[in-house]
């Protein structure tokens, strides 16, 4: 199943870099990234909030995952 949806991240990742092209936003690729693997009928959260444990205490330091797929793949999105 990991590597399914490892497989899927890949070529999503690689249709939206083709249609859009380099020199946009960070958003822009990843509301387009959410779109293809919502459309290929996985599960993925955007801006899933990250709690940071330390010593038994939960803190919200406002770690934020770009995207979430199948509660088990986080993806940071990079644009340069």
């Amino acid at each position: 199943m990991l590597e399914d949806v490892g497989r899927e991240l890949v070529d999503s990742a690689f249709q939206v870099h083709t249609a859009l092209g380099p020199g946009l936003m960070e958003s822009a690729y990843e509301a387009c990234l959410h779109h293809e693997l919502s459309q290929r009928g996985l599960v993925v959260e955007r801006q899933k909030a990250l709690p940071v444990m330390y010593k038994g205490l939960q803190l919200d330091a406002g770690y934020r995952l770009d995207l979430l797929i199948e509660g088990q793949v986080v993806v940071e999105l990079k644009a340069v």
